[in-house]
């Protein structure tokens, strides 16, 4: 009896620890299925789902001919799954299986074997393995039919030009998303949407046959394409003259514009050195590259961003004599000078009691204001800045676009370092008269010239023209924008003359074009280094033409030129074959027909008097060479010429300049 009563209270006992048991289990239960359960089944169908991106198409940049500048190609990327490596095998078959597939991968990938298999002996994880390979490539690693290795098919960025306008067109990065340049200021446009295809497996990968949907679908909107302003024919051209440039001046580094004068688009720009964006991450040539080896981690980084850099948008320099033509047009549209007026150049003027000097401190003696600009002659600009008054000439400079930017679109454009309008005194506004003591961006200078050459029209530089729906092929037209009025009509009609005067008369000659009007002017400024200036210069030209109606301005600008480095040498030139070939390629007919005669004479202009630099150029502007070994590479004030001024000599006679 004892023994059933002992019995039953276990029974009782274990009945009682079974109910609490269940009870513990029915909240519990509960808790997780009223309280728990979103989260849960949230969980549940993360585990469940796998959700795989669909890249969109990065859109294509075309120049304004439809030619591809940028595009997306199909690719195929690598993809590993180190926990699919031997799954359900022993470790040993495991490291076994690891060393096969690292050793296949490594061979066919052209890839460090230890490095592969470093980087795929884990438990878990996504590795991707490889990016951007061909077709060729991503069939051969297929063929190794190795467990755990996935081939996706990807898009990757192609620059069929190479190095052809790799400043303007920057680059993307691995995840196709811009890094500079054009791929960088519409990226927003170009890189478009990315779609999803989600899907609901089982941990080894199978559907599960009680999804809510066996797959969802989210299409990719794919990326807008650029139609740009660039005219890969006129950048081919500008690329071709600066190399020339670069080569025979072993400059730093020289760059240039082509602007279409009416509409402000930009029809070229370029530098040297440029960068493959195909290979961004090492010098084009092979030289640099040997040069880059060699240099520290640190050094190597900024090579790199300086290559990358686009000077013309994003850096300032000294423009030197070229900003004359700004003063010049201020003090016409100010009535404080006219065509006619005359000035007296004894060599150096006083302002503000300070005594500063001309180039050619000897003088210029009597002279109108059209040969002031022929010759440079430093204290007529002075004097020019100075009448104007130094806040109506700065209300000009803010006219001009030179106090802020132009609005390009381009990214992390750069503005000029200027004087404080109230810290700048009457030496300051002075010296800014003839271009020193002011560094502006050159697409600042080529935009403000420019406007010059349009009835004082000042417009907005662009560099796309255009933007196109992939899918509907719609083309919604960025049109030319006209920022303000800089000068009357009458007063950039009055600096063309002026301009015109300087290469047919003046030391811009080098940048004559046969057959064609031309305007321009030149400039040789010093560097401006820790406060004071060294024997290093920016030496730059600036033409437009035809100047019966300009259509093209252009500017080129060499950084540092060794040797002689008068703009009128470094930089005329170039200029002189850009446009001479952009505008028979665009087809503007010439002023007049080129003279066919053979051994045709002309007569020797009188260079005496003028600086080395300006009789270069005079002598450019009548077809004759120059010589002046004998005096120096050094700028000077020719004394004595031969053959002496109207001779009359074969064109391309060279004439002898003394010091």
């Amino acid at each position: 009896m004892p023994s059933t009563i002992r019995s039953r209270k276990n029974l009782i006992f274990v009945l009682i620890i079974v109910f609490v048991l269940l009870l513990a289990a029915a909240i519990r239960v509960g808790y997780i299925q009223l309280v728990k359960g979103e989260e849960y089944k949230e969980r549940a169908l993360s585990q469940q789902t796998t959700d795989i991106t669909v890249e969109a198409e990065r859109g294509t940049i075309y120049d304004c001919n439809g030619e591809k500048l940028a595009q997306s190609v199909k690719c195929y990327d690598i993809y590993v799954y180190p926990a699919e490596i031997g799954k359900y095998k022993t470790k040993k078959e495991r490291k076994e299986l690891i060393d096969d597939t690292a050793k296949g991968l490594a061979e066919t990938l052209g890839k460090d074997e230890d490095a592969v298999k470093k980087k795929i002996d884990q438990k878990n994880g996504q590795i991707i393995l490889a990016k951007g390979l061909t077709r060729e490539d991503a069939d051969k690693v297929r063929e190794l039919k190795l467990t755990g290795v996935m081939i996706s098919p990807s898009t990757k960025r192609e620059y069929p030009n190479g190095t052809l306008a790799a400043n303007v067109m920057g680059m993307v990065n691995d995840e196709n998303t811009g890094q500079s340049g054009l791929e960088l200021e519409y990226n927003n446009y170009l890189s478009g949407i990315s779609g999803r295809i989600v899907n609901y497996t089982d941990t080894n990968g199978d559907e599960l046959s009680y999804s809510p949907e066996n797959e969802r679908y989210y299409e990719a909107e794919n990326g807008c394409d650029i139609i740009t302003t660039i005219d890969l024919v006129i950048q081919s051209y500008t690329e071709s003259a600066i190399q020339k440039v670069q080569k025979k001046t072993n400059a730093d580094r020289v760059f240039a514009v082509v602007m279409e004068t009416e509409t402000g688009n930009i029809l070229a720009m370029a530098q040297t050195p440029s960068f493959d964006p195909n290979n961004p991450y090492e010098p084009a040539s092979s030289s640099e590259k040997e040069k880059f080896k060699n240099m520290s981690q640190q050094e190597q980084s900024d090579y790199l961003s300086k290559m990358w850099r686009n000077p013309i948008v994003c850096d300032v320099y000294e423009p030197g004599s070229v900003f004359k033509l700004i003063t010049t047009s201020i003090a016409l549209e100010e009535d404080v000078v006219g065509l006619n007026s005359m000035f007296n150049c004894t060599g150096s003027v006083v302002i503000a009691g300070e005594t500063l000097h001309c180039w050619n401190t000897a003088g210029h003696g009597s002279e109108n204001l059209t040969e002031a600009v022929g010759n440079s002659c430093n204290p007529v600009f002075m004097k020019l800045a100075t009448d104007v008054g130094i806040s109506k000439y700065y209300d000009y400079l803010d006219n001009f676009g030179i106090t802020g930017t132009t609005g390009i679109d381009f990214p992390a454009e750069g503005t000029a370092l200027l004087q404080n309008e109230e810290s700048a005194g009457p030496v300051g506004v002075a010296t800014i008269g003839f271009g020193q003591g002011v560094a502006v961006t050159p697409i600042q200078l080529i935009t403000a010239v420019s406007s010059l050459g349009n009835d004082g029209k000042l417009m907005k530089p662009r560099l796309v023209k255009g933007i196109k729906d992939k899918t509907t092929g719609e083309i919604t037209e960025v049109k030319p924008e006209v920022v303000r009025r800089t000068v009357s009509k009458k007063t950039a009609d009055e600096l063309c003359g002026i301009m015109e005067y300087v290469v047919a008369e003046g030391g811009g000659g080098t940048a004559a074009v046969k057959g064609y009007r031309v305007g321009g002017k030149t400039g040789t400024a010093n560097k401006a280094v820790n406060g004071g200036y060294s024997d290093y210069t920016y030496s730059s030209c600036m033409a437009m033409a035809p100047m019966s109606d300009p259509k093209l301005t252009v500017l080129v600008i060499a950084d540092s030129p060794k040797g002689v480095h008068y703009g009128s040498l470094t930089a005329g030139p170039a200029v002189s074959e850009i446009m001479g070939k952009s505008l028979k390629y665009l087809n503007i007919q010439p002023d007049s027909e080129e003279s066919k005669t053979e051994n045709e004479k002309v007569e020797v202009p009188d260079v005496v008097g003028q600086s080395a630099e300006d009789a270069i150029g005079i002598l450019a502007g009548a077809g004759l060479g120059y010589d002046m070994n004998e005096s120096g590479e050094s700028d000077f004030v020719v004394v004595k010429q031969y053959p002496t001024a109207g001779s009359s000599v074969r064109k391309g006679t060279k004439i002898f300049l003394y010091k």
